[in-house]
């Protein structure tokens, strides 16, 4: 087990025909408990491999609470032999499925997540070859399941989106893919505002306090353009290269290397900025308030997942008593962090 005090080494030995469900536990095993989106989370399994990826997404991270008394949740992570036709590229997309009470996500017959959300509980399964590809295993299996039995299991409202803020405060980025919501949280990070969250902000909806996982920062090569710290271009520049499902290739640069500062609690939301892409006519004015009756409107077209799960009316109602704001391109990214300080201060 890991929790402070380093691994212990178990075997697992398993009779195919006497169990052929894998149901009899291993008599040791490797555990690794972290705190992640405020909730505590236990990862087991008898391949270190896969507890190292564990490790690589939430080691390091600031401990959020959100809820006393929160539920345990206990991950399984299984590893099978590889296949034999590993994927050459890229893995399948995962294929989502629910019924029983049950959650599905499925790439192919070794590699999958299965969660049961009311038990709290979850079993990620991933053949050996997989371990080649361990963005798509940390994303699409591992995230899949902490982020689901999170919003499940705390009452979270999922969003995607960044969240940055200063003083406890926070403002959530929204918008869509391309829009620069990961290169301006780059440079709120830059300009010293706390760091919550890039892809995925977790928000409970009658506090508003939001909560995320600061693990990595995802730009594409032309953000480094008006990255004026060198030390953050070497590190931007150095970190691995990561291509997403459409296409696109970014740099993965890890946030825990110390070239900023990590929301150290759960920030309360003050308002939500809509990023866009388009320049702004008055480069003094970059921020605009949108019509108290079109923020229901924009916040569900944004949101189409998240404006369907419990808990999103309560928010909806707070985000317009707050006000929501969209946020147009200045001259150049700091521009925008000084609007957003407008908002924070």
């Amino acid at each position: 087990m890991i929790d402070d005090d380093g691994p212990v080494l178990c075997a697992d030995v398993q009779d195919a025909g006497a169990d052929p469900f894998c149901e009899r536990p291993a008599d040791h095993r490797y555990s690794v408990r972290r705190k992640v989106l405020g909730g505590c989370f236990r990862f087991e399994s008898t391949s270190e491999a896969l507890l190292d990826l564990v490790e690589a997404a939430y080691a390091g991270l600031p401990s959020h609470q959100l809820l006393i008394g929160a539920p345990e949740f206990r991950i399984e992570l299984r590893l099978l032999p590889s296949q034999v036709l590993p994927h050459a590229v890229e893995p399948p997309p995962v294929r989502v499925q629910s019924g029983a009470g049950l959650l599905c996500g499925v790439m192919d017959a070794s590699n999958y997540v299965v969660l049961a959300p009311e038990q709290h509980r979850a079993l990620i399964v991933a053949s050996e070859d997989m371990l080649g590809h361990p963005y798509h295993l940390r994303y699409e299996l591992i995230e899949f399941a902490v982020f689901t039995l999170a919003t499940r299991g705390l009452g979270l409202v999922p969003l995607h989106g960044a969240c940055v803020g200063q003083h406890g405060r926070g403002v959530l980025l929204l918008g869509a893919s391309g829009s620069g919501k990961s290169t301006l949280a780059l440079h709120c990070l830059l300009q010293g505002l706390d760091f919550l969250a890039e892809d995925a902000v977790f928000v409970q909806p009658e506090s508003l306090l939001a909560t995320g996982v600061a693990n990595y920062l995802h730009v594409q090569a032309d953000a480094l353009r008006f990255v004026d710290d060198d030390a953050a271009t070497r590190w931007i520049s150095r970190a691995p290269i990561i291509r997403r499902r459409s296409g696109v290739e970014k740099f993965e640069a890890d946030l825990r290397q110390g070239h900023g500062r990590l929301a150290a609690v759960p920030l309360e939301l003050v308002g939500a900025v809509f990023v866009s892409g388009q320049p702004a006519d008055d480069p003094d004015a970059l921020l605009s308030i949108i019509p108290q009756g079109d923020i229901a409107v924009r916040l569900r077209a944004d949101q189409a997942y998240a404006s369907g799960q419990p808990g999103w009316h309560r928010f909806e109602q707070r985000m317009m008593q707050l006000g929501v704001y969209e946020l147009r391109r200045g001259h150049h990214p700091r521009d925008s962090v000084d609007a957003l300080r407008q908002l924070l201060d």
